[in-house]
Protein backbone atom coordinates (compact mmCIF):
# COMPACT_ATOMS: atom_id res chain seq x y z
CA UNK A 1 0.00 0.00 0.00
CA UNK A 2 1.11 3.49 -0.65
CA UNK A 3 0.52 6.34 1.46
CA UNK A 4 0.04 9.86 -0.10
CA UNK A 5 2.77 12.36 1.20
CA UNK A 6 2.96 16.33 1.15
CA UNK A 7 4.44 17.79 -1.63
CA UNK A 8 7.79 18.06 0.40
CA UNK A 9 8.53 14.68 1.53
CA UNK A 10 8.96 11.35 -0.75
CA UNK A 11 6.66 9.40 -1.38
CA UNK A 12 7.83 5.91 0.36
CA UNK A 13 5.89 2.43 -0.03
CA UNK A 14 7.39 -0.92 1.82
CA UNK A 15 10.57 -0.88 -0.49
CA UNK A 16 12.28 2.14 -1.87
CA UNK A 17 12.26 6.04 -1.14
CA UNK A 18 11.98 8.08 -4.26
CA UNK A 19 12.95 11.36 -4.30
CA UNK A 20 11.34 14.10 -6.53
CA UNK A 21 14.38 15.41 -7.80
CA UNK A 22 16.64 12.53 -8.72
CA UNK A 23 20.33 13.68 -10.20
CA UNK A 24 21.51 12.59 -13.44
CA UNK A 25 23.56 9.20 -13.40
CA UNK A 26 27.03 9.82 -14.78
CA UNK A 27 27.87 8.55 -18.49
CA UNK A 28 29.44 5.49 -18.73
CA UNK A 29 32.93 4.95 -19.14
CA UNK A 30 34.08 4.26 -22.58
CA UNK A 31 35.47 0.63 -23.35
CA UNK A 32 39.29 -0.54 -21.94
CA UNK A 33 40.89 -1.16 -25.39
CA UNK A 34 41.60 -4.53 -25.58
CA UNK A 35 45.28 -5.74 -24.84
CA UNK A 36 46.89 -6.87 -27.89
CA UNK A 37 47.44 -10.50 -27.70
CA UNK A 38 50.99 -10.51 -28.51
CA UNK A 39 51.26 -8.79 -25.06
CA UNK A 40 49.75 -11.03 -22.93
CA UNK A 41 51.76 -13.90 -22.46
CA UNK A 42 49.22 -16.73 -20.96
CA UNK A 43 51.93 -19.77 -21.38
CA UNK A 44 51.70 -22.37 -18.15
CA UNK A 45 54.76 -21.37 -15.62
CA UNK A 46 57.47 -24.09 -16.36
CA UNK A 47 57.67 -26.04 -12.97
CA UNK A 48 61.88 -26.06 -13.70
CA UNK A 49 61.57 -21.97 -13.23
CA UNK A 50 60.31 -22.39 -9.56
CA UNK A 51 63.13 -24.42 -8.62
CA UNK A 52 65.54 -22.33 -9.56
CA UNK A 53 63.79 -19.47 -8.13
CA UNK A 54 63.67 -21.46 -5.09
CA UNK A 55 67.16 -22.67 -4.88
CA UNK A 56 67.92 -18.99 -5.68
CA UNK A 57 66.07 -17.86 -2.56
CA UNK A 58 67.67 -20.46 -0.24
CA UNK A 59 71.28 -19.68 -1.03
CA UNK A 60 70.54 -15.80 -0.40
CA UNK A 61 68.95 -17.60 2.72
CA UNK A 62 72.33 -19.23 3.74
CA UNK A 63 74.61 -16.70 2.63
CA UNK A 64 72.69 -13.98 5.01
CA UNK A 65 72.87 -16.08 7.65
CA UNK A 66 77.01 -16.66 6.96
CA UNK A 67 77.02 -13.02 7.04
CA UNK A 68 75.53 -12.39 10.13
CA UNK A 69 77.98 -14.71 12.20
CA UNK A 70 80.87 -13.03 10.38
CA UNK A 71 79.46 -9.37 11.51
CA UNK A 72 78.50 -10.93 14.84
CA UNK A 73 82.27 -12.19 15.41
CA UNK A 74 83.38 -9.23 13.80
CA UNK A 75 81.22 -6.68 16.40
CA UNK A 76 82.98 -9.02 19.45
CA UNK A 77 86.50 -8.77 18.41
CA UNK A 78 85.60 -4.74 17.84
CA UNK A 79 84.53 -4.37 21.51
CA UNK A 80 86.98 -6.41 22.97
CA UNK A 81 89.56 -3.82 21.36
CA UNK A 82 87.51 -1.37 23.24
CA UNK A 83 88.07 -3.10 25.98
CA UNK A 84 91.54 -3.24 26.09
CA UNK A 85 91.97 0.12 24.88
CA UNK A 86 90.30 1.29 28.10
CA UNK A 87 89.73 -0.88 30.94
CA UNK A 88 91.48 -0.31 33.66
CA UNK A 89 90.87 -3.99 35.26
CA UNK A 90 91.63 -5.19 31.89
CA UNK A 91 94.34 -3.83 30.79
CA UNK A 92 95.97 -4.55 33.88
CA UNK A 93 95.61 -8.05 34.12
CA UNK A 94 96.82 -8.40 30.67
CA UNK A 95 100.73 -6.53 31.75
CA UNK A 96 100.19 -9.29 34.84
CA UNK A 97 99.71 -11.75 32.49
CA UNK A 98 102.34 -10.94 30.27
CA UNK A 99 104.95 -10.47 33.42
CA UNK A 100 103.95 -13.69 35.01
CA UNK A 101 105.24 -14.98 31.51
CA UNK A 102 108.71 -13.92 30.80
CA UNK A 103 109.50 -13.26 34.40
CA UNK A 104 109.67 -17.14 35.04
CA UNK A 105 110.69 -18.19 31.08
CA UNK A 106 113.47 -20.36 31.10
CA UNK A 107 114.52 -20.23 34.57
CA UNK A 108 115.17 -23.57 36.02
CA UNK A 109 113.27 -24.86 33.41
CA UNK A 110 110.15 -22.83 33.58
CA UNK A 111 107.44 -23.11 30.95
CA UNK A 112 103.96 -21.90 30.72
CA UNK A 113 101.11 -24.88 31.58
CA UNK A 114 97.77 -23.80 29.57
CA UNK A 115 94.74 -25.85 31.00
CA UNK A 116 91.29 -26.46 29.23
CA UNK A 117 88.76 -28.88 28.48
CA UNK A 118 85.54 -28.91 26.10
CA UNK A 119 86.39 -26.25 23.16
CA UNK A 120 88.88 -24.14 25.35
CA UNK A 121 90.60 -27.39 25.42
CA UNK A 122 91.03 -26.88 21.69
CA UNK A 123 92.16 -23.43 22.01
CA UNK A 124 94.67 -24.24 24.76
CA UNK A 125 96.50 -26.23 22.25
CA UNK A 126 96.62 -24.09 19.75
CA UNK A 127 97.81 -21.51 22.30
CA UNK A 128 100.58 -24.18 22.76
CA UNK A 129 101.55 -23.98 19.15
CA UNK A 130 101.83 -20.15 19.17
CA UNK A 131 104.07 -20.07 22.12
CA UNK A 132 106.12 -22.89 21.37
CA UNK A 133 107.19 -21.63 17.52
CA UNK A 134 108.09 -17.92 19.38
CA UNK A 135 110.42 -19.77 21.34
CA UNK A 136 108.31 -19.28 24.65
CA UNK A 137 108.16 -23.01 26.10
CA UNK A 138 104.34 -24.32 26.51
CA UNK A 139 102.26 -27.81 27.48
CA UNK A 140 98.97 -28.69 27.45
CA UNK A 141 97.22 -30.27 30.26
CA UNK A 142 94.00 -31.94 30.31
CA UNK A 143 92.60 -31.50 33.68
CA UNK A 144 90.56 -35.11 33.62
CA UNK A 145 94.49 -36.31 32.53
CA UNK A 146 96.29 -34.32 35.44
CA UNK A 147 94.24 -35.90 37.83
CA UNK A 148 95.25 -39.01 36.49
CA UNK A 149 99.09 -38.74 36.67
CA UNK A 150 99.79 -35.98 33.86
CA UNK A 151 100.14 -33.82 36.50
CA UNK A 152 103.51 -34.62 37.29
CA UNK A 153 104.85 -32.44 34.59
CA UNK A 154 103.72 -29.18 36.19
CA UNK A 155 106.70 -28.05 38.34
CA UNK A 156 106.72 -24.83 40.90
CA UNK A 157 108.84 -22.62 38.21
CA UNK A 158 106.03 -22.81 36.10
CA UNK A 159 103.13 -20.54 34.82
CA UNK A 160 99.14 -21.57 34.91
CA UNK A 161 96.85 -20.29 32.15
CA UNK A 162 93.40 -21.32 32.92
CA UNK A 163 90.92 -21.19 29.77
CA UNK A 164 86.95 -20.94 30.63
CA UNK A 165 84.31 -19.57 29.10
CA UNK A 166 82.14 -20.05 32.45
CA UNK A 167 84.46 -19.19 35.01
CA UNK A 168 83.29 -22.62 36.63
CA UNK A 169 84.20 -25.45 34.28
CA UNK A 170 83.95 -28.73 37.02
CA UNK A 171 86.98 -30.19 35.61
CA UNK A 172 88.59 -27.32 36.58
CA UNK A 173 87.26 -26.62 39.73
CA UNK A 174 88.08 -30.17 40.80
CA UNK A 175 91.96 -30.02 39.44
CA UNK A 176 92.71 -26.68 41.68
CA UNK A 177 92.67 -27.66 44.75
CA UNK A 178 95.83 -30.21 43.31
CA UNK A 179 97.78 -27.10 42.31
CA UNK A 180 100.41 -25.70 43.81
CA UNK A 181 99.29 -22.42 45.24
CA UNK A 182 102.68 -20.45 44.92
CA UNK A 183 102.09 -20.90 40.54
CA UNK A 184 101.26 -17.76 38.80
CA UNK A 185 97.69 -18.35 37.86
CA UNK A 186 96.40 -16.70 34.24
CA UNK A 187 92.88 -17.31 33.65
CA UNK A 188 91.24 -16.28 29.95
CA UNK A 189 87.38 -16.43 30.49
CA UNK A 190 84.83 -14.47 29.46
CA UNK A 191 84.19 -12.57 32.95
CA UNK A 192 85.23 -8.39 33.08
CA UNK A 193 85.47 -8.88 37.05
CA UNK A 194 87.01 -10.75 39.64
CA UNK A 195 83.68 -10.44 41.80
CA UNK A 196 81.51 -12.38 39.29
CA UNK A 197 83.75 -15.52 38.59
CA UNK A 198 83.73 -18.21 40.31
CA UNK A 199 87.32 -19.61 40.14
CA UNK A 200 88.83 -16.04 41.77
CA UNK A 201 85.66 -15.46 44.13
CA UNK A 202 85.91 -19.05 45.72
CA UNK A 203 89.28 -20.55 45.07
CA UNK A 204 91.82 -18.79 44.16
CA UNK A 205 92.20 -15.01 45.09
CA UNK A 206 95.25 -13.94 43.59
CA UNK A 207 94.46 -15.19 39.51
CA UNK A 208 95.09 -12.50 37.50
CA UNK A 209 92.18 -12.07 35.24
CA UNK A 210 92.36 -12.13 31.73
CA UNK A 211 88.62 -10.62 29.85
CA UNK A 212 87.89 -11.94 26.44
CA UNK A 213 83.96 -11.28 26.91
CA UNK A 214 81.21 -10.86 23.89
CA UNK A 215 79.06 -8.20 23.73
CA UNK A 216 75.93 -10.94 23.33
CA UNK A 217 75.66 -14.38 24.00
CA UNK A 218 76.03 -16.66 21.27
CA UNK A 219 72.07 -18.56 21.91
CA UNK A 220 70.97 -14.63 21.47
CA UNK A 221 73.10 -14.36 18.17
CA UNK A 222 72.36 -17.51 16.64
CA UNK A 223 69.41 -19.52 18.85
CA UNK A 224 72.22 -21.88 19.54
CA UNK A 225 74.74 -21.31 22.77
CA UNK A 226 77.47 -23.31 20.45
CA UNK A 227 80.93 -21.94 21.74
CA UNK A 228 81.57 -19.78 18.53
CA UNK A 229 82.17 -15.86 19.37
CA UNK A 230 83.44 -17.14 22.94
CA UNK A 231 85.96 -19.01 21.33
CA UNK A 232 87.00 -16.23 18.61
CA UNK A 233 87.30 -14.11 21.31
CA UNK A 234 89.35 -15.83 23.53
CA UNK A 235 91.56 -17.13 20.64
CA UNK A 236 92.54 -13.66 20.05
CA UNK A 237 93.86 -12.42 23.30
CA UNK A 238 95.46 -15.69 24.17
CA UNK A 239 97.47 -14.24 20.60
CA UNK A 240 98.01 -11.47 21.79
CA UNK A 241 99.64 -12.43 25.15
CA UNK A 242 102.06 -14.64 22.89
CA UNK A 243 103.25 -12.23 20.27
CA UNK A 244 103.73 -9.55 23.16
CA UNK A 245 105.30 -11.94 25.45
CA UNK A 246 108.00 -12.98 22.50
CA UNK A 247 108.55 -9.26 21.31
CA UNK A 248 109.88 -8.75 24.97
CA UNK A 249 111.51 -12.15 25.65
CA UNK A 250 113.63 -12.00 22.28
CA UNK A 251 115.02 -8.88 20.45
CA UNK A 252 114.24 -10.65 16.70
CA UNK A 253 111.00 -12.74 17.18
CA UNK A 254 110.92 -13.20 13.45
CA UNK A 255 114.18 -14.97 13.60
CA UNK A 256 113.51 -17.39 16.38
CA UNK A 257 110.20 -18.16 14.92
CA UNK A 258 111.94 -18.91 11.15
CA UNK A 259 114.51 -21.15 13.38
CA UNK A 260 111.35 -22.54 15.29
CA UNK A 261 108.91 -23.45 11.71
CA UNK A 262 111.45 -24.59 9.02
CA UNK A 263 108.58 -26.49 7.53
CA UNK A 264 105.46 -26.10 5.29
CA UNK A 265 104.64 -23.08 3.41
CA UNK A 266 105.61 -20.42 5.94
CA UNK A 267 109.10 -22.20 6.37
CA UNK A 268 108.91 -22.21 2.78
CA UNK A 269 108.36 -18.18 3.26
CA UNK A 270 110.66 -17.52 5.44
CA UNK A 271 113.69 -19.05 3.88
CA UNK A 272 112.77 -17.73 0.00
CA UNK A 273 114.42 -14.81 0.83
CA UNK A 274 117.58 -16.15 2.24
CA UNK A 275 117.32 -19.13 -0.98
CA UNK A 276 117.32 -16.17 -3.62
CA UNK A 277 120.49 -14.95 -2.33
CA UNK A 278 122.13 -17.91 -2.39
CA UNK A 279 121.25 -19.02 -5.58
CA UNK A 280 121.52 -15.88 -7.25
CA UNK A 281 125.39 -16.25 -6.08
CA UNK A 282 125.35 -19.87 -7.50
CA UNK A 283 123.70 -18.03 -10.77
CA UNK A 284 126.10 -15.27 -11.02
CA UNK A 285 129.61 -18.09 -10.21
CA UNK A 286 128.21 -20.35 -12.52
CA UNK A 287 126.67 -18.11 -15.67
CA UNK A 288 129.60 -16.40 -17.65
CA UNK A 289 129.72 -12.58 -19.03
CA UNK A 290 128.96 -13.65 -22.58
CA UNK A 291 124.97 -14.63 -20.88
CA UNK A 292 124.66 -11.18 -20.17
CA UNK A 293 126.94 -8.78 -22.34
CA UNK A 294 124.94 -7.07 -24.88
CA UNK A 295 125.41 -8.39 -28.75
CA UNK A 296 127.37 -5.61 -31.61
CA UNK A 297 124.77 -6.93 -34.00
CA UNK A 298 122.14 -5.63 -31.64
CA UNK A 299 123.40 -2.50 -31.34
CA UNK A 300 122.05 -0.12 -33.87
CA UNK A 301 124.39 2.39 -35.87
CA UNK A 302 123.30 6.47 -35.92
CA UNK A 303 123.87 8.36 -39.04
CA UNK A 304 122.06 11.46 -40.82
CA UNK A 305 119.68 10.95 -43.40
CA UNK A 306 121.14 13.62 -45.55
CA UNK A 307 124.86 12.46 -44.54
CA UNK A 308 124.91 8.62 -44.16
CA UNK A 309 127.66 7.91 -41.77
CA UNK A 310 128.32 11.25 -40.43
CA UNK A 311 126.67 12.94 -37.49
CA UNK A 312 125.80 16.58 -39.23
CA UNK A 313 122.02 17.99 -38.32
CA UNK A 314 121.67 14.95 -35.60
CA UNK A 315 120.69 16.45 -31.67
CA UNK A 316 120.43 14.63 -28.85
CA UNK A 317 116.80 14.26 -29.14
CA UNK A 318 118.11 11.72 -32.44
CA UNK A 319 120.32 10.41 -29.98
CA UNK A 320 117.12 9.66 -27.32
CA UNK A 321 114.98 8.15 -30.10
CA UNK A 322 117.50 5.74 -31.42
CA UNK A 323 118.31 4.30 -28.01
CA UNK A 324 114.42 3.95 -27.42
CA UNK A 325 113.91 2.23 -30.34
CA UNK A 326 117.24 -0.28 -30.05
CA UNK A 327 116.54 -3.47 -28.73
CA UNK A 328 119.48 -2.97 -26.46
CA UNK A 329 118.96 0.48 -25.30
CA UNK A 330 122.73 1.15 -26.84
CA UNK A 331 123.80 3.24 -29.64
CA UNK A 332 126.47 2.97 -32.17
CA UNK A 333 127.92 6.52 -33.38
CA UNK A 334 130.90 6.17 -36.36
CA UNK A 335 134.05 6.74 -35.34
CA UNK A 336 136.48 9.08 -37.47
CA UNK A 337 136.73 7.45 -40.91
CA UNK A 338 133.05 7.10 -40.65
CA UNK A 339 133.15 3.31 -39.73
CA UNK A 340 130.96 1.90 -36.83
CA UNK A 341 133.63 -0.27 -35.52
CA UNK A 342 131.48 -3.60 -35.13
CA UNK A 343 133.74 -6.06 -34.72
CA UNK A 344 136.67 -4.40 -33.12
CA UNK A 345 137.07 -1.50 -30.32
CA UNK A 346 137.21 1.37 -32.18
CA UNK A 347 133.59 2.47 -32.27
CA UNK A 348 131.68 5.12 -30.35
CA UNK A 349 129.09 3.91 -28.15
CA UNK A 350 126.22 5.15 -25.50
CA UNK A 351 125.43 3.18 -23.26
CA UNK A 352 121.41 3.73 -21.58
CA UNK A 353 122.87 5.05 -18.43
CA UNK A 354 124.08 8.09 -20.51
CA UNK A 355 121.28 8.41 -22.96
CA UNK A 356 119.03 8.60 -19.29
CA UNK A 357 121.42 11.51 -18.31
CA UNK A 358 120.52 13.50 -21.50
CA UNK A 359 118.92 16.84 -20.30
CA UNK A 360 115.79 18.84 -21.75
CA UNK A 361 119.06 21.35 -22.73
CA UNK A 362 120.66 18.64 -24.80
CA UNK A 363 117.89 17.91 -26.56
CA UNK A 364 118.97 20.59 -28.97
CA UNK A 365 122.10 20.37 -29.02
CA UNK A 366 123.98 18.61 -31.61
CA UNK A 367 125.70 15.67 -31.50
CA UNK A 368 129.44 16.96 -32.14
CA UNK A 369 129.15 18.77 -29.25
CA UNK A 370 127.64 15.64 -26.59
CA UNK A 371 129.93 13.33 -27.73
CA UNK A 372 132.73 14.04 -26.05
CA UNK A 373 131.14 12.68 -22.88
CA UNK A 374 128.19 10.94 -24.05
CA UNK A 375 130.04 8.75 -26.15
CA UNK A 376 132.38 5.92 -25.39
CA UNK A 377 135.15 4.94 -27.45
CA UNK A 378 136.33 1.74 -27.87
CA UNK A 379 139.72 2.50 -26.45
CA UNK A 380 138.50 3.12 -23.05
CA UNK A 381 136.33 -0.26 -22.91
CA UNK A 382 137.17 -2.60 -19.91
CA UNK A 383 138.54 -5.56 -22.03
CA UNK A 384 137.25 -9.23 -20.43
CA UNK A 385 137.63 -12.69 -21.55
CA UNK A 386 134.78 -14.18 -22.90
CA UNK A 387 133.73 -17.33 -20.09
CA UNK A 388 134.66 -15.24 -17.50
CA UNK A 389 132.46 -16.14 -14.54
CA UNK A 390 130.22 -13.34 -14.03
CA UNK A 391 131.62 -12.82 -9.96
CA UNK A 392 135.00 -13.26 -10.75
CA UNK A 393 134.35 -10.11 -13.88
CA UNK A 394 132.60 -8.51 -11.01
CA UNK A 395 135.15 -9.11 -8.18
CA UNK A 396 137.82 -7.94 -10.36
CA UNK A 397 136.49 -4.69 -11.40
CA UNK A 398 135.73 -3.80 -7.16
CA UNK A 399 139.64 -4.44 -7.21
CA UNK A 400 140.07 -2.25 -9.78
CA UNK A 401 138.11 0.69 -8.18
CA UNK A 402 139.66 0.30 -4.93
CA UNK A 403 143.23 0.39 -6.63
CA UNK A 404 142.47 3.48 -8.54
CA UNK A 405 142.74 6.99 -7.83
CA UNK A 406 139.71 8.96 -9.22
CA UNK A 407 140.66 11.86 -11.36
CA UNK A 408 139.60 14.61 -10.60
CA UNK A 409 137.38 17.23 -13.24
CA UNK A 410 139.57 20.32 -12.22
CA UNK A 411 142.52 18.03 -14.08
CA UNK A 412 140.79 16.05 -16.57
CA UNK A 413 136.47 15.97 -16.63
CA UNK A 414 136.87 13.97 -19.59
CA UNK A 415 138.94 11.08 -18.24
CA UNK A 416 136.36 10.34 -15.75
CA UNK A 417 133.67 10.28 -17.98
CA UNK A 418 131.64 13.28 -16.08
CA UNK A 419 128.97 15.98 -17.58
CA UNK A 420 130.17 19.59 -17.47
CA UNK A 421 132.72 18.59 -14.45
CA UNK A 422 131.20 16.55 -12.65
CA UNK A 423 133.27 13.82 -11.64
CA UNK A 424 132.27 9.97 -11.38
CA UNK A 425 132.51 8.59 -8.22
CA UNK A 426 134.69 5.28 -9.22
CA UNK A 427 136.45 7.17 -12.41
CA UNK A 428 137.47 4.91 -15.16
CA UNK A 429 135.69 1.94 -13.36
CA UNK A 430 132.58 3.81 -12.49
CA UNK A 431 129.04 2.28 -13.19
CA UNK A 432 128.64 4.08 -16.67
CA UNK A 433 132.00 2.59 -17.84
CA UNK A 434 132.32 -0.22 -20.84
CA UNK A 435 133.13 -3.72 -20.33
CA UNK A 436 134.50 -4.87 -23.73
CA UNK A 437 133.56 -8.81 -23.95
CA UNK A 438 136.40 -10.57 -25.73
CA UNK A 439 136.95 -13.49 -27.98
CA UNK A 440 140.26 -14.59 -30.29
CA UNK A 441 140.96 -11.04 -29.71
CA UNK A 442 137.90 -9.58 -31.15
CA UNK A 443 135.18 -8.02 -29.32
CA UNK A 444 131.53 -9.33 -29.76
CA UNK A 445 129.73 -7.54 -26.91
CA UNK A 446 129.37 -4.84 -24.72
CA UNK A 447 128.33 -4.55 -20.81
CA UNK A 448 128.03 -1.85 -18.59
CA UNK A 449 130.02 -2.13 -15.60
CA UNK A 450 127.22 -1.11 -13.21
CA UNK A 451 124.53 -3.94 -14.78
CA UNK A 452 127.71 -6.37 -14.26
CA UNK A 453 127.64 -5.66 -10.37
CA UNK A 454 124.27 -5.71 -10.53
CA UNK A 455 123.74 -8.91 -11.57
CA UNK A 456 126.70 -10.18 -9.50
CA UNK A 457 124.25 -8.80 -6.63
Amino acid sequence: MVQQCSQQRPVQNSEVYVLRQVPPFPPLSPPSPITPAEDFDDAPVDARDLVLCGKRLAIEERLSRAVHVLATETAALQNLTELYSSDRLARDGFSRAVDAITSRHGINGGKLVVIGVGKSGHIAKKLVATFNSLAITAVFLHPTEALHGDLGQVSRHDTLLLITSSGKTPELLTLLPHLDKSLPLILLTSHTRPETCDIIRNHWPDTILLPAPVHETETASFGVPAPTTSTTVALTVGDALAIVASSELHSCVASVFARNHPGGAIGAALRRPQQQQEEQLQLSQSEDVCSVMVRLTDIPPLSSTNHPGSLAGLTGLDILRAGYVSPSGWVQLPDRDGSAGRSSLGGLVVSPRKIRRLSTEDMARPVEELKGWLATPGSDFIPVAAGTSVQRAAEWIKGLRAATTTATAATDPSACGGKGGKEEENGTYGDEAIVAVMESGQCVGLLEVGRLLEERL
